[in-house]
């Protein structure tokens, strides 16, 4: 029986990620004292715009490394730009308090999109008997 350890590693370190900034969002809320909404707080709002954008990402990416991973493509390819995949989202949520663009945002982004191209693409491969 094949194990799917990236896949399980993956989707328990996203929730882990996705936990964070939750409480982020809440901690800003009790700070502003906001119930419902951002009220106009800048900093809710970069809070809250960073849990959205991770919850963009995040959930296609994982069923992306999970398909990959039931396909027995599993390997050291799959479990690194999975790692890149989360420390992007990592830094791009750090980079989303910025006022300005901001170098961790940026590259938060970069490495959101490199490992999310090349596994649409080892999909496709895959998905037509290529590889």
């Amino acid at each position: 029986m094949v194990e799917h350890h990236i896949s399980l590693l993956s989707i328990a370190m996203a929730g882990l990620i996705n936990l964070w900034l939750a409480s982020r969002c809440g901690a800003g809320r009790g700070k502003a004292k906001v119930l419902h909404g951002d009220g106009g707080d800048t900093s809710l709002q970069r809070h809250m715009r960073a849990h959205s954008n991770f919850i963009e990402y995040t959930p296609i990416a994982l069923l992306l490394i999970l398909v990959l991973d039931l396909n027995e493509q599993h390997g050291w390819l799959l479990a690194l730009t999975a790692a890149v995949f989360l420390l992007g989202r990592v830094l791009h949520a750090i980079g989303m308090q910025a006022d300005k663009p901001s170098k961790p945002r940026m590259v938060g982004m970069l490495m959101t999109m490199l490992p999310y191209a090349i596994w649409i693409v080892w999909a496709a491969l895959v998905a037509f008997g290529i590889i």
